[in-house]
């Protein structure tokens, strides 16, 4: 694939403007005596009632106020992104268009690859390829310097490219919720095809005795989907930001920062759109 003079600017421009984010920031980073004072691994949490100090605290609720921001962020950017390139859609496609032509079809051959009923290949098509989008773009921006908000002292702090962008996917919250869904669906599915009976005789298969076994291999589906993506995103953050002060004057935080946000993000978003489209095509069968 060829870039033209403009795109070259462009990808040199933001690979330009990532090393001087940390070029300018890492010399401010202390040493591995003052992660503990820099809220790692805290979350801005607001709780929808009550007071958590109180011995008769009562919370109806309690939301991670970054998860939601970026959340949102990140449909509304796609939703975005969607409509310019429908807007000038062409018979004859331009590279934007082609690009998001070219990827739709990949997934859509996957998706007609495992489902063998042709009448749930699209709506199978449409779960797996937006669950692979969102977590995608979301993987993607864990490796770029940006906005992050860290607790200290119960008080929110505010950083810019000290820290990349925060990801919807270091919640477990976001995992688990997308995981479930998918188990819900698959099911949805599973009971469509097969009528209730047949499906719910699906869980004393081959011999009634398997029927506690069937059940826990169910709901460990969700744990491990969920727990898989939040373990490599999350984690994997906690381990650059420790490999980055240790070297904190060198170029190596910068590549850490984009193998594990970009490429492994990458990879992490397709095992999930695969696994997604698996544990419904072993319904549909």
């Amino acid at each position: 694939m060829t870039l033209s003079k403009k795109e070259k600017i462009f990808v040199g421009t933001i690979l330009a403007a990532t090393v001087i984010c940390w070029f300018f920031a890492l010399p401010n980073i202390g040493g591995m005596d003052e992660l503990g004072n820099m809220g790692i691994g805290s979350k801005w949490i607001y709780t929808i009632y009550g007071d958590p100090a109180a011995k008769s605290f009562v919370s109806l609720g309690r939301i991670n106020i970054l998860t939601v921001v970026m959340g949102g962020a990140i449909v509304l950017g796609l939703i975005l992104f969607a409509y310019s390139v429908g807007k000038k859609y062409k018979l004859v496609p331009e590279k934007k268009q082609a690009g998001v032509e070219l990827f739709l079809d990949f997934m859509h051959n996957t998706v007609k690859d495992s489902i063998t009923r042709k009448e749930y290949v699209r709506p199978v098509f449409v779960i797996a390829t937006t669950l692979f989008i969102f977590i995608a773009v979301a993987n993607i921006i864990s490796g770029i310097p940006g906005l992050n908000v860290s607790v200290i002292d119960g008080k929110p702090q505010f950083s810019l490219f000290l820290d990349t962008w925060y990801t919807p996917t270091s919640d477990l919250n976001t995992n688990a919720t997308f995981a479930l869904m998918v188990l819900f669906i698959s099911h949805a599915f599973g009971i469509k095809v097969k009528g209730f009976k047949a499906w719910a005789k699906s869980f004393f298969e081959p011999t009634p005795i398997m029927f506690p076994m069937n059940v826990v291999g169910e709901l460990s589906k969700p744990i491990s989907h969920s727990l898989r993506l939040f373990g490599n995103i999350y984690g994997g953050g906690i381990l650059v930001l420790i490999l980055s002060y240790m070297v904190k004057y060198l170029v190596l935080p910068v590549a850490l920062w984009g193998f594990f946000g970009m490429f492994l993000g990458l990879i992490q978003a397709m095992v999930f759109s695969m696994l997604t489209i698996a544990y419904i095509a072993a319904q549909i069968e």
